[in-house]
């Protein structure tokens, strides 16, 4: 058993590593709040918006497809989205990911070039060490992203896609559903379909197309010409808000099951050092008497 005072210097290490780990837990546990509420806050403008998507391109029927929702057969490559964080201390937040995306690429039987985009310093350091070739880079982006980091990402994504580079565009992150539940997942951001799969981002499917007539001013064709850049842009930064969102949840929890692994482990500590400096004082005692004993 270590002596009394090696186990004093182990307690007050732990005692300082609880400090910290307490106090990362407040950090995320604030952090999380904002990111709550800007997720839960763009959630219903993506859901509504998809919904009004659907509604014009029944309307627009039999006339000329928008090229977002057109397919690219001829395209050979497409584009995979991998959205992980620059920190770590997270738990398996990141793990989680990167096997869902390892997942997907391997499963996937197209024959098509996959072209991957990575976020976050943890999954540009994953790629690397096992040679997946990243295109690009992103370390900007932190846990509060800001459409205006998103959009130049979605705009050049869109573009790409009308000249026709790319067939596909996946997205790969952690999908938010409450504080107890995330799922990593795998979004099909281009092309945009018609169904409901579309408010995938949004965290619940849009209501399908209605059969209520309207009278659309102007025509649907020009509004669908705004409005599906604007969709596929507001689904990506809802992706960004779910990540983030996840991230902080996966964090706090960490954190927490640290600061209370590292609570039981002083308990024991100072149950050891109870033991050690009973036997200590045990010692010291007997030393006394067998030395009173030898002076008679």
């Amino acid at each position: 058993m270590a002596n009394a005072r090696q186990i004093v210097k182990r307690r007050k290490a732990v005692s300082n590593t609880r400090k910290i780990t307490r106090t990362m837990q407040l950090i995320a546990t604030a952090r999380f709040q904002q990111a709550f509420n800007r997720a839960t806050a763009t959630k219903p403008y993506t859901s509504k918006i998809t919904q009004l998507v659907q509604e014009l391109s029944a309307a627009t029927e039999g006339g000329k497809e928008h090229y977002l929702m057109r397919e690219n057969a001829e395209a050979t490559k497409d584009v995979v989205l991998v959205l992980t964080s620059n920190r770590g201390l997270c738990g398996g937040y990141n793990a989680n990911i990167l096997r869902t995306f390892e997942g997907f690429v391997r499963g996937d039987d197209s024959g098509r070039e996959k072209e991957i985009h990575v976020v976050g310093k943890k999954g540009i350091a994953y790629c690397r060490f096992f040679g997946h070739k990243v295109a690009n880079a992103i370390r900007e982006i932190d846990d509060r992203p800001r459409f205006e980091q998103v959009e130049p990402l979605a705009t050049t994504f869109m573009e790409r896609y009308k000249a026709g580079e790319i067939a596909n565009v996946y997205v790969v992150y952690m999908k938010f559903y409450s504080a107890g539940k995330q799922v990593p997942d795998v979004m099909h951001l281009l092309p945009l379909r018609k169904d409901a799969d579309n408010a995938a981002a949004g965290g619940t499917a849009a209501p399908a197309a209605t059969a209520v007539e309207y009278d659309f001013s102007p025509e649907p064709d020009q509004l669908l010409e705004k409005l599906l850049p604007q969709t596929v842009k507001t689904r990506l930064y809802q992706a960004f808000t779910d990540m983030a969102v996840s991230e902080n949840v996966a964090r706090m929890v960490a954190m927490k099951a640290a600061t209370d692994a590292a609570g039981d482990m002083i308990k024991t500590l100072s149950r050891q050092y109870n033991r050690a400096r009973q036997t200590q004082i045990t010692m010291e005692l007997l030393d006394i008497v067998g030395g009173a004993e030898a002076l008679k």
